[in-house]
């Protein structure tokens, strides 16, 4: 899971503890990438911890309660090499939540309702295009969050080219012959599930057909 290689590649630049690295991964990736939950982050730490990856140490501390110093070990060093020695790869296939809502607003065939769903979904891209140049003017002293601001902008503009293609291709005559297409017929199971072969070896009647035949 890259939240948890993340982790270790925080570690791999010095120890810290918990707050620390919920502090040092939300400076690293800016606010596009949304804040850390300090529960998920213990949990990930739990994990890493029983896998080998990483050591902790308690420090007690004069006023504080005592703090969970976690640092790499040699393991942990390993299985960050290897995940940044490897392409990231996607879920197979196109799974988007927008292209559900297309299929079902084509399949009901009306250009109405399709065209609405194509104008609110790209009226909000163009508003979070607006919102990431807002964003831009705050990261010039990051160039790490300065570029997931441009990988943003460049999903948006690659979903916004979604919606154009989709007004394209998904035209009314084309909505009016997915709605006329006959659904799929369910597979005929009477008298078929339970054939017995006859002296040829070939498939007889059901039980059922045998027994309207007596």
């Amino acid at each position: 899971m890259s939240l948890q290689h993340a982790v270790l590649a925080l570690l791999a630049a010095k120890p810290a503890h918990g707050y620390e690295l919920k502090s040092s991964f939300e400076q690293a990736v800016g606010e596009q990438w949304g804040g850390l939950n300090i529960g998920h982050l213990y949990q990930v730490l739990d994990r890493l911890a029983r896998d080998g990856l990483i050591e902790s140490e308690r420090q007690p501390q004069p006023v504080k309660p005592d703090r969970v110093v976690h640092s790499l070990t040699p393991a942990g060093r390993a299985e960050l090499d290897r995940w940044l020695s490897e392409p990231s790869r996607r879920a197979r296939g196109y799974r988007d939540d927008f292209f559900l809502k297309v299929m079902a607003a084509a399949h009901g065939g009306d250009p109405a309702i399709l065209a609405g769903v194509l104008s609110r979904q790209r009226t909000h891209l163009l508003r979070e295009l607006r919102s990431l140049a807002e964003a831009r003017t705050l990261t010039r002293d990051s160039a790490v969050v300065a570029l997931l601001v441009t990988a943003a902008e460049l999903h948006i503009r690659a979903d916004l080219g979604v919606v154009d293609a989709a007004e394209q291709t998904l035209r009314p005559e084309v909505l009016a012959a997915l709605r006329a297409q006959p659904s799929p017929a369910a597979p005929d199971r009477a008298g078929t599930a339970d054939r017995a072969p006859t002296a040829d070896g070939r498939a007889g009647p059901g039980r059922a057909t045998q027994a309207q035949a007596g």
